[in-house]
């Protein structure tokens, strides 16, 4: 038995040494072959290996690992079909790693296995970011990775009080009955953005490269999904995680006039709904986020490659200086219109068929107040994504540019990806045959039909309204990211700098005082400390002696 996600890993590690046309075939070929291989993981363990004293199953199959495991190796062949054109040599490799990395999570039986697969993915996912290769990149990509080292921090001190607590390594359900259990819930929500972190992923993902992103905006945050789906399903907190999320990314996408972080925005809006189905965590419930994690992985990524389309024949990435792009952009317009309506659940598309499931759950089980904030936030969701994005890119005033239609590669990713939106829009069936518990649930009934149509209607109505306030101009939005981009710098600007120039004082004293053994092993570690010369690499090292000393406090006490 090949384990697929392994497969896809060593796969990436070989495509550098390819050229050409078998090259860009391997790029499409290879993700394909790891989906077959997924169908080929049978129900229960495959892979068992002794570590230490326990047993752990790298590959171990249900329903739920081979949903996920699918729809990312899905996504894997669709952006390396998008990226073919890409001239980075890093990017698509590393994208194939991080992909591997998350089937493997998906196909892991044990916590050990998540955990060393979750920080193999952090690593792709920063060589993805990186490989765009300019200044903004490589400074995203620091605060990107430092951020995931303490969402990894958490979860090995987390792995590692459970496995202290109970002996074993086996992922199953848990309970908030442990610090362990606790940090390893922490450690998961930061891969899910979910707050007061959530700033990393509208602050890293928008500079990645206009393919970059695309793979971006599909495994990390949804492999999140699925471990909370395994670990921590009816945990109430997470209802409420779930719906600031939702209401958090609406109101930042909203503000904002970069194309890339309104979809990164929305990302957390729509994670949020299925934090807040798990949190609900009836089988209804699970299966709308498992669902909703399906279908938004799709037309997410298709919302992406339109953006990235219009971003790399244009060379402009912001509201105020887009518009009217449908002249001679067409397939890209229309693809862009078809994620736009199904992000926001119109029906005959994926949206209406999936993140209705979440709502019905509230209903059925008498949470009114979580159903209405999920349909009001149904209706920012069309504010923000439905309309405001193809509006003001593809739309709205004539900008006087006139961009081609991308790469013949690309346009045929969007139109498989669009048509994947439409297919399971009018054919559920097939999604439903694969969530994890049985499926019964019709979304085409007339009474929910007309709501969300008269959902959707009154949204656009508002936004057509309100569209003087909603126009962008050349502003920023303010975010926590201002904290470690802003505020720690200025720290060590401020306070730091002061403090070293206090302790050089010091020793200079020692050494007056005749403490000359100890300065002069100070001096010669002043003088030669060459990695610490500049603010990136102090502040990484910096960062993991922080994280680590966190690691320690959380272990020992």
């Amino acid at each position: 038995m090949l384990h697929p996600g392994l497969v896809l890993i060593v796969g990436a590690l070989l495509l550098p040494f390819l050229r050409g046309a078998p090259r860009s075939i391997a790029v499409v070929v290879l993700p394909l072959l790891v989906l077959a291989l997924v169908w080929q993981v049978p129900d229960g363990p495959a892979w068992q290996l002794r570590f230490l004293d326990y047993t752990i199953t790298p590959l171990q199959g249900d329903k739920l690992s081979r949903l996920f495991a699918t729809i990312f190796a899905l996504m894997a062949a669709g952006g390396g079909l998008f990226a073919l054109s890409q001239k980075s040599r890093v990017e698509v490799p590393s994208a194939f790693i991080y992909a591997g990395s998350a089937i493997s999570v998906a196909f892991a039986g044990d916590l050990v296995s998540v955990f060393a697969f979750w920080e193999l993915m952090a690593v792709g996912s920063t060589l993805v970011l990186w490989s765009h290769g300019n200044n903004d990149a490589y400074r995203a990509a620091r605060r990107y990775l430092m951020i995931h080292l303490l969402g990894g921090v958490l979860l090995f001190a987390g792995v590692t009080g459970h496995i202290v607590q109970t002996g074993d390594v086996t992922f199953t359900r848990m309970v908030l009955d442990s610090p362990a259990h606790w940090l390893i819930l922490l450690g998961f929500l930061v891969n899910a953005g979910a707050p007061p972190l959530s700033a990393w992923l509208s602050d890293a993902y928008p500079e990645a490269s206009w393919s970059g992103t695309v793979f971006l905006s599909a495994f990390t945050t949804k492999t999140a999904v699925y471990v909370l789906i395994r670990g921590f399903p009816g945990t109430e907190l997470l209802i409420w995680v779930g719906l600031f999320m939702v209401f958090y990314g609406i109101i930042y996408a909203l503000l904002e006039n970069d194309i890339r972080r309104i979809l990164a925005y929305s990302i957390i809006n729509q994670v949020g709904f299925m934090i807040a189905g798990i949190g609900i965590g009836t089988e209804m419930a699970l299966n709308g986020a498992a669902a909703h994690a399906f279908a938004h992985i799709i037309y997410k990524a298709l919302l992406l490659m339109s953006a990235g389309s219009v971003i790399l024949m244009t060379g402009k990435r912001k509201c105020s200086e887009l518009g009217g792009l449908f002249h001679t952009m067409p397939l890209t317009t229309a693809c862009g219109t078809i994620g736009a309506l199904a992000i926001s659940a119109f029906p005959l598309t994926s949206g209406f068929i999936s993140k209705s499931m979440v709502s019905q759950a509230a209903i059925d089980g008498n949470l009114q107040w979580v159903w209405l904030l999920l349909t009001a936030a149904s209706a920012g969701v069309f504010l923000h994504a439905g309309i405001k994005f193809p509006w003001f890119v593809f739309f709205q005033k004539d900008s006087g540019l006139r961009p081609a239609e991308p790469p013949s590669s690309m346009r045929w990713a969007m139109v498989a990806f669009a048509f994947l939106c439409i297919a399971l829009g009018v054919w559920p069936e097939p999604l439903y045959a694969l969530l994890p518990y049985a499926v019964n649930y019709v979304p085409y009934t007339g009474a929910h039909v007309v709501t969300q149509l008269q959902l959707l209607l009154f949204s656009g109505l508002a936004f057509f309204v309100m569209l003087p306030y909603l126009k962008r101009t050349l502003t920023i939005t303010l975010d926590t990211d201002w904290v470690w981009r802003r505020l720690l710098p200025a720290l060590m600007t401020h306070v730091g700098l002061p403090l070293g120039k206090a302790w050089n004082l010091l020793m200079r004293t020692a050494l007056r005082l005749g403490s000359q053994g100890l300065a002069l092993v100070v001096h010669q570690h002043r003088q030669d400390g060459r990695f610490a010369r500049t603010w990136s690499t102090r502040s990484m090292a910096l960062w993991v002696l922080v994280l680590l000393l966190g690691y320690l406090v959380l272990y020992y006490v």
